[in-house]
This record gives structure tokens, C-alpha cells and sequence, in this order.
């Protein structure tokens, strides 16, 4: 049975506990979002260059990324990450013990496996754009700077904010396997308190309005950037 009493804020209740378990998420989204997206670039890049070495590399990347499961992927990181650290600081001559904690480890594992999907829908944007513009955008005499930005860059956007969207609310609800990591989101808290109050069911509901309503907001801002792009096209 659901008990609203839970979730009253205060000493009594958890809601700002889940208050700040969804900051958190919604933290970790965007900043995981973020690296994503950067990393995103050089590799939908590296996919259309022609060096052979950097499209397997970036092959390679997305392929693995994409074929495991997204959780192994954040124990690599859990797992791995501070050993690597530690390894490449020791190249640099210290010799100390370095830990990455809990929101370094979630943005990063989390952003790698973004990465894979967000190249792709930036690839295919910028696939989605005639070549004829960029060769009458030569013809008028643009340089390649001037081309990438006035002309390629707007209309990748406009191509890209669907699919980014979409990458959007798979890496929110990605951010749910991160509670293995220690860090408290919403799925972390909801399993603290389901511990303590023993009324699972309450605050797996709440979860799921939480993630609802992210999700829900989200979509109405990506629809709002998906029209305002539009603007001026049939």
C-alpha cells in the first residue's frame, strides 16, 4: 500500500531526501550529457575522415561500448578507473594513492557510453546535409572555418536535436545503474529508504514519478529546440 506520510519533507519523511537523490540525478545526466557530446564529436569525426586508423579506432570504440552491458561498463570504470589514474600520475612523477570518487566515476562511465550513441546521430546529421552546399559555400570563396560554422554546424543541429533527445532520456534513465557506484540518486535512495521503512512498493512509486516526470520535462524542452531550428523550413 502506498503511505504518503513517507514522503513528507522534514525529520518524519523522505521527500527531500528524494529532492536531492533527483538533483543529483539530473546533475549527473547533464554533466554525463555534456562529456558525451564532446567525445561524441571527434569520434562521429573520426568516422568520416579518411584515415582508415582513426574509423577503426572509432569503429572499435562504439562497437565494444555499444556490445557489453551498460553496467559492466560502469565496474570497468568503478573498477579500473583509479588504478588507471594512478598509473598516468606515476608517469608524472607521484607516487601518492588518488581515488576517483562516486559522481567522477558515474559522469565518466556514463558519458562514454552516450558517446557511442550521440556519434552516431551527429554523424548521421552531418550526412544528411548535400554536399552542394558545402561546395557552392567554397565557390563564394568561405574558408573552412567559415563553412564548418556558418553553414555545417546550424543545419547538424537542426538534423541532430530529434536523435540527441532521444539520447537524452536513454543516458537520464542510464544514470539509475549508477547507484552501484555509492552515489545517491533516485535509485540509491529509493533502495535506502525501502531498507529502512520496509515499504518498498511507496518509494519504488515515487521512483518511477520522479523519473516520469524528468523524462516528461525533458521531452517538452527537446520538442521546444526541435521547433525553434525549424523555423523557416517546411
Amino acid at each position: 500500500m502506498f503511505k504518503f506520510e513517507k514522503l513528507v519533507f522534514g525529520d518524519l519523511g523522505w521527500g527531500d531526501e528524494f529532492l536531492l537523490a533527483m538533483l543529483m540525478t539530473l546533475v549527473v545526466s547533464v554533466l554525463s550529457m555534456g562529456l558525451g557530446i564532446f567525445i561524441a564529436i571527434f569520434t562521429a569525426w573520426a568516422k568520416l575522415t579518411y584515415s582508415r586508423t582513426l574509423k577503426f579506432i572509432a569503429s572499435f570504440y562504439t562497437t565494444v561500448i555499444r556490445g557489453i552491458p551498460e553496467l559492466l561498463v560502469i565496474y570497468l570504470i568503478f573498477f579500473g578507473g583509479s588504478s588507471l589514474v594512478m598509473k598516468i600520475a606515476k608517469v608524472f612523477g607521484y607516487d601518492g594513492y588518488l581515488e576517483l570518487n562516486a559522481i567522477t566515476i558515474s559522469v565518466i562511465a556514463i558519458g562514454i557510453i552516450s558517446a557511442t550513441y550521440s556519434s552516431e546521430v551527429l554523424r548521421a546529421a552531418f550526412l544528411s546535409i548535400p554536399k552542394g552546399q558545402t561546395e557552392a559555400a567554397k565557390s563564394l570563396g568561405l574558408s573552412k572555418l567559415q563553412i564548418f560554422y556558418k553553414i555545417l554546424t546550424p543545419q547538424i543541429l537542426r538534423h541532430a536535436i530529434p536523435g540527441l533527445g532521444n539520447v537524452w532520456q536513454v543516458t537520464l534513465k542510464d544514470t539509475s545503474l549508477i547507484s552501484v557506484t555509492g552515489l545517491v540518486e533516485i535509485m540509491r535512495q529509493t533502495r535506502i529508504a525501502s531498507n529502512v521503512e520496509h515499504s518498498p512498493l511507496t518509494f519504488l512509486i515515487t521512483a518511477a514519478f520522479l523519473y516520469l516526470f524528468l523524462t516528461t520535462f525533458s521531452s517538452k524542452f527537446f520538442n521546444f529546440l526541435e521547433r525553434k531550428t525549424n523555423k523557416g523550413y517546411a
